[in-house]
């Protein structure tokens, strides 16, 4: 997956990626790189590097004599964790979230089960270690907090699949669950019931549990669903 660089061609990016991506610049708009230097004040060489990080995102292609032309939104590498991010900050935010969410029930509950039977008695104390994390900050508005070991916990099950597929999908569910918490698509505190499940995914991935870990993974992701049916209802 794609991660922009940083300096100048990454700024340009922070400022023309979102752009694209909310459909300020339709598909089959064509952007002229000189031009485009001279809107964002860089040379054509740091453009020209930044065009090349939204090729490989598969949001533009480069023609010659033609310019930059942007590509339909159905060719974008939509688990780029960057393109997630950008649709994310836009207004097709809870269309979004939903898609992404509904992914996360096919994906982490199998994941989940899996993990009961591969994970490494490491992965396992780290799961312990994350799910009581996600208590610790579960209460007094600590979300950034929460955050951080939301993410390492979800990581962990992934990976601990066994399964390479799912592990490469960390990035994604860092996305989605970064992208609710930092646009308010979540309560003030989390829900306590959610805690408890993660608390209880972690002793039955390491009790081997297969069934337990997935059937309760699952009430997780499907209780993140309904909660954007609160907090962020489809237009």
């Amino acid at each position: 997956m794609s991660t922009p660089g940083r300096g100048l061609h990454g700024h340009v990016l922070e400022r023309l990626g979102p752009s694209i991506t909310a459909g300020e610049y339709p598909p089959g708009s064509v952007l002229r790189t000189d031009e485009l230097a001279q809107r964002f004040e860089v040379s054509r060489s740091v453009m020209r590097e930044a065009v090349r990080v939204l090729e490989s995102m598969h949001l533009v292609e480069s023609r010659r004599r033609v310019g930059v032309t942007v590509r339909p939104a159905n060719e974008w590498n939509v688990y780029d964790p960057q393109v997630i991010r950008w649709r994310l900050a836009g207004a097709d935010r809870p269309r979004q979230l939903r898609s992404l969410t509904v992914l996360r029930c096919a994906v982490e509950p199998v994941a989940a089960g899996l993990a009961a039977r591969n994970a490494t008695a490491e992965q396992c104390a780290r799961l312990t270690e994350c799910a009581l994390g996600m208590v610790a900050n579960s209460r007094g508005r600590q979300l950034e907090g929460y955050l951080v070991h939301d993410v390492a916990f979800h990581r962990i099950v992934l990976n601990a699949s066994g399964n390479e597929m799912f592990a490469r999908l960390g990035d994604v569910v860092a996305e989605v669950l970064a992208g609710r918490t930092h646009h308010q698509v979540m309560f003030e505190d989390p829900d306590p019931a959610a805690v408890t499940l993660h608390v209880q995914v972690a002793e039955a991935v390491r009790g081997g549990d297969a069934a337990r870990a997935e059937g309760l993974t699952r009430e997780i992701v499907l209780g993140a669903l309904e909660e954007l049916d609160i907090l962020s209802p489809e237009g």
